[in-house]
């Protein structure tokens, strides 16, 4: 790992949240992620099951981690297992967690190898009632690949059919939802690597340079300030290609005139930051675009006032709605008529900004959280209004991560990053 290691009191804490929701005499069991295969003897990098490494910071495969509280033995009521390390392992994949290393990572103080799962696991379930199994129950997951997590679940399901079962996912939503102070400072690291590599391309782009030019300047900027790299798949899209969403080719030519949408974001410590600004490729922006950029940023800015305690995220996309249409009307892009004569399941505003203006931010992109309860301080969203017009071959989006605040307006992790057309042209033309 490429960031500095984490002060354990945040795994030590986020354990007693989850531990204080569970159901008596009820275990949980988390797992980490598989190392999943391409072909021949080649596997994609390694990344960590963000449960598990919420609970613990291990991040590290084949790892497992067991939550008690009622254990009658007290050592059992925390329990990390590990793959078992040794100095051919060391010599061939560098060195792993050992048992000391492993507690003062995660604050546990149990620590066995992996070989020792079956007969402790089998002691612990014997006197335990239920189990707390862990699916991925986000809105958007895609499940169609078996995990490790998968396996484990067929498996218990098959050895213990007296066991209640309880799931893991509610308890995790919401309490990765709510970002401890140590959590907020990772995700400003993010953004502050977001920022130098936004500052970079600020001198860098000009007619003729491509868009994996621009990508490959921030994967530099970003390896630098010890990021893993990108959050997300970066969409570096010039033109016309700005009003497909999820753009993510990067393989045209940028060319005078034409405007770039920038949807990046720098990881650290397997925390996302999510930014995007637009950026003109000859460095000013036409009157036209000048316009339609201060149209979404108008509505970025009346939207970071909405985000406060309180509100249902249902209610606050339907009121960033309203704000949307009347920049529409103003930009001439849709007509009071089209307004009044609507369909309410898909306003007329949708024709040209179809997506929703924000998103749980965390150790995920779009991270879990829970979207039919109120916001609460210390949530981090991302606020991303825009406006797509194709026939004009020109999308502007933009988009920062705020932090909720128990009174005003939200912290903005990204409030030194240029956003105004004025701070963007000015930084361009520079010396």
């Amino acid at each position: 790992m490429k960031y500095q290691r984490i002060n354990a009191s945040l795994y030590i804490n986020n354990r007693k949240n989850f531990v204080s929701r569970m159901e008596p005499k009820s275990l949980a069991v988390f797992n980490s992620n598989d190392i999943f295969p391409i072909s021949a003897d080649s596997t994609m990098p390694f990344q960590q099951h963000r449960d598990i490494l919420h609970l613990s910071g291990v991040d590290q495969e084949e790892s497992i981690l067991v939550l008690f509280p009622e254990a009658s033995t007290e050592k059992h009521k925390e329990v990390l297992f590990l793959k078992e390390t040794s100095e051919l392992i060391a010599i061939w994949e560098g060195e792993k967690l050992d048992k000391k290393n492993a507690f003062e990572v995660s604050g546990i103080k149990t620590v066995y190898w992996l070989q020792d799962f079956p007969t402790i696991f089998k002691q612990m379930m014997a006197e335990a009632d239920g189990i707390y199994l862990n699916t991925n129950e986000h809105l958007r997951a895609n499940n169609e690949v078996q995990t490790r997590e998968d396996r484990f679940i067929k498996k218990v399901k098959k050895d213990y059919p007296g066991h209640r079962t309880y799931k893991s996912a509610p308890i995790m939503h919401k309490i990765r939802s709510i970002k401890d102070p140590i959590e907020i400072e990772l995700m400003q690291k993010a953004c502050d690597i977001t920022r130098a590599g936004v500052n970079r391309l600020l001198k860098f782009i000009k007619p003729g340079v491509w868009e994996h030019h621009i990508e490959a300047e921030l994967v530099h900027e970003f390896l630098m300030n010890s990021s893993k790299g990108f959050a997300y798949t970066p969409i570096v899209a010039s033109g016309k290609n700005a009003c497909v969403l999820h753009y993510i080719e990067n393989n045209q030519e940028c060319l005078a005139g034409d405007v770039i949408l920038l949807d990046v974001g720098a990881e650290y410590a397997n925390y996302a930051s999510d930014l995007t600004r637009c950026i003109p490729v000859s460095g000013r922006f036409s009157e036209r675009q000048k316009d339609v950029y201060n149209a979404v940023l108008h509505v970025k800015k009346e939207a970071e006032k909405l985000l406060v305690p309180g509100i249902m995220m249902a209610d606050y996309h339907k009121q960033v709605g309203h704000l949307m249409e009347e920049q529409l009307v103003n930009l001439s892009l849709v007509t009071l008529d089209d307004i009044k004569n609507q369909n309410p399941d898909w306003p007329a505003y949708k024709k040209y900004f179809m997506h929703g203006t924000s998103h749980f931010i965390g150790l995920d992109t779009h991270d879990v959280g829970l979207w039919n309860a109120p916001i609460e301080a210390g949530m981090v969203f991302t606020c991303e209004p825009g406006i797509y017009i194709p026939e004009e071959g020109l999308g502007i989006r933009l988009e920062d991560d705020l932090v909720v605040q128990k009174s005003g307006a939200p912290f903005n992790l990204m409030a030194d990053i240029p956003l105004e057309v004025e701070e963007i042209e000015d930084a361009m033309n520079s010396k």
